[in-house]
């Protein structure tokens, strides 16, 4: 019954106890078997029974399925969940198969539902709400409560542009971490994904995003550095197109797991060296820049739009520090910068590897 009620019931994160068994029920189902025991009264009375109905009929807990735009939260008591999420968008359903893997370039199909994450692909994981997260039978982990508090803290801190909060509410960080990592995703913490790389604070995030598109309608943004691809699905619930390039081989591949689940329709992953940026694409109405360089390439520079915002980490010559800056692009050749934050970034390196 443990097992099945987790199931029908998931569990915060702050609820991540084994309920340790009780001693009286042991010694009730003892006696039980001397000396039979009226069903009614065991069912009204006892600690067990009190515990499954007030479960049951708990009215002031949001379900997840019933919860708008929200992603990898399913309603694992309904049945036929996904033949039931294939009838109501038959288009996604048929055309967003998942990532195509082209040459060095994986693109997400855009059939036209842009900008939003589909329900992902059910596996026995996806039903408990986190498809890459291990977890025992008895213990789930359900996210819905607590990137609600992590939108609540970005904006205590100053983010308010509405679309970047949806979208942090909307992307499931715990699915971009590893499942050891899983209860500290929404903590304002950068995490480690290998290969020396980390995955941003939620507020660098953030803010790099909110500072890139100023309010502007996005066609099209280019991201230096995918890592796990968290950072590229929350910017694909902001921009039209997202194109994200990786240089470490593992992490691209990495990127593709993660966002393959997720079904989503407008990212555009590349396999490549990312300070050359992506002509082909260009020019971008934004470019993020994940990675700390000593300047910011030319070859970015060159591939916004005029009007258009680049957001990079930028270090000192002697390595002790960073500053997160603003390059806007005035004319053909006019570039205007600005030094804003402190941050600290992993380098910014060229070549593939």
């Amino acid at each position: 019954m443990t097992g099945e009620r987790a199931k029908r019931f998931p569990l915060g994160l702050e609820d991540l106890v084994r309920e340790p068994r009780r001693a009286d029920a042991r010694a009730g189902d003892a006696r039980g078997a001397k000396t039979p025991v009226k069903p009614a009264a065991s069912n009204a009375n006892s600690p067990a029974g009190r515990t499954r109905s007030g479960v049951s009929g708990t009215a002031g807990v949001k379900s997840p399925a019933g919860a708008k735009g929200v992603v990898g939260a399913l309603n694992p008591g309904a049945k036929n969940a996904n033949a039931g999420a294939s009838a109501r968008t038959p288009s996604i359903a048929k055309n967003t198969a998942g990532i195509v893997n082209t040459k060095s370039t994986t693109a997400i199909r855009n059939d036209g539902a842009r900008n939003q994450l589909p329900r992902p692909v059910t596996t026995s994981s996806d039903r408990t709400g986190a498809p890459n997260v291990a977890l025992s039978s008895a213990l789930t982990l359900t996210s819905e409560r607590v990137r609600e508090r992590m939108v609540e803290r970005l904006r205590a801190n100053g983010v308010s542009d509405s679309r970047v909060l949806n979208a942090m509410a909307m992307v499931p960080r715990h699915m971009f971490v590893d499942p050891g990592l899983a209860t500290q995703a929404y903590e304002d913490a950068a995490l480690p994904i290998g290969h020396h790389q980390t995955i941003s604070k939620p507020s660098v995030v953030a803010r790099m995003i909110e500072l890139a598109a100023q309010g502007r309608t996005l066609a099209n943004v280019l991201e230096i550095g995918t890592g796990c691809g968290y950072q590229a699905a929350v910017l694909s619930q902001v921009a039209r197109d997202v194109y994200s390039i990786e240089r470490i081989k593992p992490l691209y591949e990495r990127a593709k797991t993660n966002l393959r689940p997720l079904r989503i329709p407008n990212i555009r992953l590349h396999y490549g060296d990312g300070r050359v940026g992506l002509p082909s694409a260009a020019p971008f109405d934004a470019i993020v820049i994940a990675a700390a360089g000593l300047d910011v390439p030319q070859a970015l520079l060159e591939q916004l739009a005029i009007g258009a915002r680049l957001v990079a980490p930028v270090g000192s010559q002697d390595g002790q520090s960073q500053v997160l800056t603003l390059v806007e692009r005035t004319g053909p050749a006019q570039w205007r910068e600005s030094r804003l934050d402190r941050v600290f970034f992993v380098p910014l390196k060229s070549g593939v590897i």
